[in-house]
């Protein structure tokens, strides 16, 4: 019953939620172009790509905290 309530109040909060498996991209993501990879060629690696779709990757790169962390990284 709690779940149905939080989802009235705001239906498009799924919207917004990030998951465990994002998460993680996003780990391996700042990992690999902390180590000198470049983004591209880590959005290419077959971990990224078996666990998140073209735009999820895009919704991810807007993220304004991984821009923030890709940018304070070289």
């Amino acid at each position: 019953m709690l779940k149905l309530r939080s989802f009235l109040q705001n239906p498009f909060s799924f919207l917004f939620a990030k998951s465990r498996t994002e998460e993680a991209v996003i780990a391996y993501l700042l990992r690999e172009h902390g180590a000198g990879r470049h983004v591209d060629d880590i959005l290419e690696d077959p971990y990224v790509q078996n666990r998140l779709s073209a735009e999820q990757q895009r919704r991810m790169l807007a993220r304004p905290d991984v821009i923030h962390a890709l940018s304070g990284q070289h």
